[in-house]
């Protein structure tokens, strides 16, 4: 997997959305992230110290391709202001739903 630096995050994640429009989909997922690259140990071993401060790790797939990137608490709305943009621009392969029409009874 591939971590990247957040604009370079978001360019390759627009190269993915143009890829997936032919064939496949991309994958989201984002989570928090406590700065460890090492999980914590379980039996009385020394634990880590808690973070300072959470991180907010955001990882997209295609097929095989992977991408990621760390993103700190102060850029958190900066990226989600650029990621709402991307997908606002990237989302039109979406299905329109059909409506069902509702059979009234007769009236005798």
């Amino acid at each position: 997997m591939v971590l990247l630096e957040n604009d370079a995050f978001l360019l390759e994640l627009n190269k993915l959305f143009e890829r997936s429009r032919s064939n496949g989909s991309v994958s989201l997922t984002i989570k928090r992230y406590n700065g460890h690259n090492k999980p914590e140990s379980r039996k009385g071993q020394v634990s880590l110290p808690p973070p300072s401060e959470y991180f907010c790790l955001v990882r997209a797939k295609l097929k095989s391709k992977k991408l990621s990137t760390v993103i700190h608490s102060k850029d958190v709305n900066k990226f989600q202001q650029a990621y709402w943009n991307l997908l606002k621009t990237n989302i039109n392969g979406l299905k329109k739903l059909k409506k069902i029409k509702s059979v009234k009874p007769k009236a005798h």
